[in-house]
């Protein structure tokens, strides 16, 4: 058997059907990378970390192979020997490529790319909806003839995998913010070559307690440069705690923990939808986008970005749709939901002449994100007191939002951030082994951050998620207990102490006597904190 993939997108996809042959000593899989793409170099990336067995094209064209998977109609497949089976490579069929192809059709359903001498291409073409096969039905009735609707595989991973959200969101760090999902898809229309200021915007505009900003950025834009250029032009943002999802598996990682997603006319959209999560439109128009079509209709329904982005439009998208309107409006993209793998499978053995195994087909689950976003070392402070409480937002230092102070981390921020910093904290620290140690003091190593920075009017130490301690430059060490917030769905959130002792740090110059308790209201929870004397004993703790 023979995969043929022409970019790391069809790549990705094929991956994604590989369960169907899951536990079949009769199979031996092959792939090779069909020429032609602009965008095949992470196709040959992806399948060395598969570590997939390759064959030229030139070997592939001279073989006979018992059955040839593909999933773009693009390129000489008709000198690939056995049935041809070609699989969708996005969802929903919306875009037009007028470069590559006919302007009036659907790329993926072209017959200039499905038909070769007059005659189908395919021997088999998977389709995921019966509003698809009347697309194709309507541009290549030959075609059409060898299709049929056996639901979107990639949808059964994501439904497959949705059980995993907790675990997804504690892999990102994400814990109880809203996470905010950008996609864009590839092109001159995408968001992210129409605004390429907003991944940056979006970043530094978004309080960092009450949201977290993630992107997905379609596998053809990683392979245009490379996924280390990308990371370079995408910089502003990833430096303001933005994360960047790796173009398979990732971005569906990313849906599924999600709280709403920020989309242009790329098919990820759909998928979002398929599970229910509130979108917002971003997208400024065009020749891709196929009127009428699945996501058309979906951007049509959904509330458009405004800018700059505010929290309030945020909540309000979440609050504007249900997710059954929602997962409604995907129905007209994806069906065979739940059986998707199984009715593929009686396909393509059909075509091998054999019996499939026993067992059924089983999707694999997505895995966790790898690592977490970056956390800024330095926050711009909002801080707004009252009678008893203290509410704290706080941005990336690049913010165009004013501030109170601007807080930094030592041992992360740099030197410049340090000098202009209000407030100048440490978070714990291992000790590298060796034959000595040496640690600061608590009182110690304050003493010395005011010394060292005369203009600093506070330096304080995290100690664990519920205590930290602090000394102002007019008044001694002080202990700060940060109690928990109950979510009422039998969760207990804990805050970053770094965002109380920003509160702490606004307040104590109008505060009474201590000890005191205050409210610090932080990414809309309320955390109880207790501010009093420090003792002897914890100045001496060692940091």
């Amino acid at each position: 058997m023979l995969f043929a993939a022409r970019s790391a997108t069809a790549l990705q996809r094929l991956l994604d059907v590989a369960p169907v042959f899951a536990g079949d000593g009769r199979v031996t899989r092959r792939f090779t990378l069909v020429p032609g793409s602009d965008f095949d170099a992470d196709a040959l990336t992806a399948l060395e970390d598969a570590k997939a067995r390759t064959i030229p094209w030139s070997e592939a064209c001279e073989g006979v192979f018992d059955l040839v998977l593909t999933a773009s109609p693009k390129g000489h497949l008709s000198m690939l020997e056995g049935p041809r089976v070609l699989l969708p490579h996005g969802a929903g069929f919306s875009k037009a490529l007028p470069s590559e192809g006919s302007a009036d059709s659907a790329s993926g359903l072209d017959p200039a790319f499905l038909l070769s001498d007059g005659e189908p291409t395919a021997s088999f073409h998977a389709l995921a909806h019966p509003r698809q096969l009347a697309q194709l039905t309507a541009l290549s009735p030959k075609a059409a003839e060898r299709a049929a609707v056996v639901g979107d595989p990639t949808l059964e991973r994501l439904l497959d995998s949705v059980s995993q959200r907790d675990r997804f969101r504690d892999a990102l760090g994400t814990g109880a913010r809203r996470l905010v999902v950008l996609t864009s898809t590839w092109g001159p229309e995408s968001l992210l070559r129409r605004r390429p200021g907003m991944p940056a915007e979006l970043a530094t505009g978004l309080p960092h307690d009450s949201c977290q900003l993630a992107l997905i950025v379609h596998p053809n834009e990683h392979s245009r440069d490379g996924s280390w250029d990308l990371a370079e032009q995408l910089a502003p943002a990833l430096d303001a705690g933005a994360m960047l999802a790796r173009p398979y598996e990732e971005w569906a990682s990313l849906l599924i923990a999600a709280d709403v997603v920020i989309t242009d006319h790329g098919s990820t959209a759909l998928y979002a939808a398929a599970l229910g999560r509130p979108l917002m439109a971003a997208y400024d128009g065009g020749h891709e986008l196929i009127p009428a079509s699945p996501m058309a209709e979906l951007l049509a329904a959904s509330p458009r970005l405004r800018t700059p982005v505010d929290i309030a439009d945020i909540d309000a998208a979440l609050g504007a749709q249900q997710e059954s309107v929602i997962r409604a409006l995907a129905d007209s993209a994806f069906a065979e939901r739940g059986r998707a793998l199984g009715l593929l499978r009686d396909e393509l053995y059909r075509l091998l002449g054999l019996q499939p195994p026993p067992e059924p087909a089983r999707t694999r689950p997505l895995p966790a994100p790898r690592h977490p976003a970056r956390t800024p070392s330095a926050f711009a402070v909002q801080v707004e007191t009252g009678a008893g409480e203290i509410r704290v937002e706080r941005f990336a230092p690049s913010t165009e939002r004013s501030a109170h102070h601007l807080a930094a981390e030592h041992g992360a921020a740099n030197e410049r951030q340090l000098q202009s910093a209000g407030l100048v904290f440490r978070r714990p620290s291992g000790t590298a082994p060796g034959p000595h140690s040496v640690a600061w003091t608590v009182d110690g190593w304050t003493a010395h951050i005011m010394d060292r920075y005369p203009g600093r009017r506070t330096a304080a130490v995290v100690l664990s998620p519920s205590r930290c301690l602090l000394r102002t430059r007019s008044s001694a060490l002080m202990s700060v207990e940060i109690g928990p917030h109950r979510d009422g769905l039998g969760r207990i959130v804990r805050t970053d102490p770094a965002a109380v002792l920003s509160a702490v740090h606004a307040w104590l110059p109008a505060s009474p006597e201590l000890p005191a308790t205050v409210v610090c209201r932080v990414g809309g929870q309320d955390f109880r904190v207790s501010i009093a004397p420090a003792t002897g004993e914890e100045g001496d703790y060692p940091v």
